[in-house]
């Protein structure tokens, strides 16, 4: 039996789901800890080589790992919002094809 409505909402309940929109790959910086100490180490190893260089080391570590914890959480967020957009698209679309679907059954009889 035809009836118009995949045709009329766009929509094909027999398709699995797929994304209409790609998730956007942010770049998050790699070695936020390791790199942070290793900077400071070097920082305080050209100004005056001492103790300092370790503290130096340990404070922009923290930093790093601080930024690097906010960057994954806000790429979490963003994850989580895109999949709750998706979801929202695809019951739309499916809720057009029941609509289209009632109607062409409808005026069948």
């Amino acid at each position: 039996m035809f009836c118009w409505s995949k045709q009329q909402s766009g929509f094909d309940p027999m398709a699995p789901p797929t994304a209409s929109t790609p998730l956007s790959q942010q770049q998050v910086p790699i070695g936020g800890v390791g790199r942070g100490a290793l900077r400071g180490a070097a920082i305080g190893g050209i100004v005056d080589a001492s103790e300092g260089a370790k503290l130096d080391a340990a404070a922009v570590a923290v930093v790093g790992g601080v930024r690097r914890r906010n960057q994954r959480r806000q790429q979490a967020a963003a994850e989580q919002q895109w999949s709750q957009q998706e979801a929202a698209e695809y019951q739309s679309g499916r809720d057009s094809y029941k609509r289209a679907f009632a109607a062409c059954m409808e005026g069948r009889g």
